[in-house]
């Protein structure tokens, strides 16, 4: 913990060292299962045929594999929390499948249009996966700002 005064008169340092708190590394457990879970969705779409769509394809397994691969950095994180960047990739990574899904009902995504929840059940999986993963990481990340910028309590000997 940083316990030296702040250089700015008024003002209280800022944690700089510690760890988040409970409550954030749990949700942050939460938001890398369900971005994996989501991720899963993906690959068993892939795997039964959206590998054969021209670049949706492609898309399809790239995000199965950053949401693997982000998903498993972020559930080993509920030990060594990790940095904040992976949260935001993560965050990224999720909202962007949902933005890719919204966009596969409306205007398309590169010829490729899809209707309402279809494939069932695959697509409200992959909806509330994605938004629990950005919701739980979203309130994560602000639990662990709130906890760094909150004021360092002093022992009454050194004020």
């Amino acid at each position: 913990m940083n316990d030296s005064p702040s250089p700015v008169p008024g003002r209280t340092p800022a944690r700089t060292g510690a760890h988040p708190p409970a409550a954030a590394r749990l949700l942050s457990l939460i938001g890398g299962a369900a971005l994996a879970a989501g991720g899963a969705v993906h690959a068993q779409l892939y795997l039964d045929g959206y590998r054969y769509l021209h670049v949706v394809g492609v898309l399809f397994l790239l995000q199965a594999a950053a949401s693997f691969g982000l998903g498993a950095l972020l559930v080993a994180g509920a030990l060594l929390p990790p940095p904040a960047l992976i949260h935001l990739a993560a965050v990224g990574t999720a909202g962007g499948a949902l933005a890719g899904f919204a966009a596969s009902r409306t205007t398309g995504v590169f010829g490729f249009v899809e209707h309402g929840l279809q494939p069932a059940p695959q697509a409200l999986i992959s909806i509330v996966a994605e938004c629990a993963a950005v919701l739980a990481l979203l309130a994560a990340g602000y639990l662990t700002v709130r906890h760094r910028r909150a004021p360092v309590s002093r022992p009454p000997s050194a004020r």
